[in-house]
């Protein structure tokens, strides 16, 4: 196990620092204006002046470089047009607590429905609720997500008799947000939790319980659901880090202060630095999440080894 968690470890800091890279070097290729407050009243010497400071005409090995042992000091660098001059990981840390907070409800609300639909959905093969949970799977899927949250939002604000923009100080501004981010999460754990049970039901195990006499709720909920539930839980912290860090969508729908609005937010003004920080970021969050599923799946079922069998042929 600890050879396992070494060598994912390892795999995923090499992944991050090849993204990181490819991030950097992508950032390189946009508009130099972008790192310029004024651009437009400075001329060419000044401009030259100012990309020599920031070391910006210097090869890219170099930049990259320096890049990575600013990284290394937690420098994120300054903003170049959202907030003038501000280190980065200022305005990012009055951000990240709000999409946080909407993240980690929304993360529950998604649970607390998607896991007991997916689950009716099994024990009712064919039948009402698994009509149901496949015609809203099919809905939230097929249907694009910006027409059903705008949808959402105009009638939902109506029904409410609330304001259609998030207020931090009014609870009921925090409901379609939370509702509209959690969606995706509620048909994607319906739809692969009935998936994992039904192939568990068609398992011998199952059928020489029944032939034991136990109950079908005793079946579904002691056996069928733990072993079902094992695949899944990989995808659990993925699915949780990516929402905490805010639907980028979402929160510039309903105009909440948090990572997502900020990042449309300097990539509409052109602040390169910000943006290489934020996208970076999110690569993190992306890599800690998978590495974290892993190493999840292995705790919860003592079953799976990493372990190299010998003698194998």
């Amino acid at each position: 196990m600890a050879r396992y968690v070494f060598k994912r470890l390892l795999s995923a800091v090499v992944t991050l620092i090849v993204i990181l890279t490819i991030v950097f070097v992508l950032v390189r290729q946009m508009p130099i204006e972008g790192y310029f407050d004024n651009f437009d009243k400075l001329d060419e010497t000044m401009i030259t002046a100012k990309l020599n400071q920031m070391g910006l005409n210097d090869p890219m090995h170099v930049q990259l470089l320096r890049f990575f042992r600013q990284l290394l000091r937690g420098d994120l660098g300054t903003s170049a047009r959202y907030r003038v001059g501000a280190p980065i990981g200022d305005i990012i840390v009055q951000k990240a607590p709000l999409s946080i907070e909407l993240g980690v409800l929304s993360m529950a609300l998604a649970m607390l429905l998607g896991i007991p639909l997916g689950a009716a959905m099994a024990r009712a093969k064919s039948k009402f609720w698994d009509k149901f949970g496949t015609a809203f799977i099919v809905f939230v899927n097929a249907v694009p997500a910006a027409v059903y949250y705008i949808y959402l939002q105009s009638y939902g604000s109506s029904l409410l008799k609330t304001s259609m923009l998030f207020s931090r100080d009014d609870w009921r501004t925090w409901i379609l947000p939370v509702v509209s981010m959690s969606l995706g999460n509620i048909a994607y754990y319906a739809m692969w939790l009935r998936r994992y049970m039904v192939d568990e039901m068609n398992k011998d195990y199952v059928k020489l319980a029944r032939a034991k006499g136990l109950s079908n709720v005793k079946i579904t909920m002691g056996h069928v659901f733990r072993n079902a539930f094992v695949p899944m839980i990989q995808y659990i912290p993925t699915s949780l880090m990516f929402t905490v860090c805010g639907s980028i969508y979402i929160e510039s729908l309903y105009s909440v202060p948090g990572m997502g609005g900020l990042l449309v937010d300097v990539i509409n003004r052109q602040d390169n630095p910000m943006v290489q920080a934020i996208v970076m970021i999110y690569s993190c969050v992306g890599i800690i999440g998978l590495l974290l599923g892993d190493l999840l799946m292995a705790v919860i079922d003592p079953r799976i080894t990493f372990a190299k069998k010998e003698d194998m042929r």
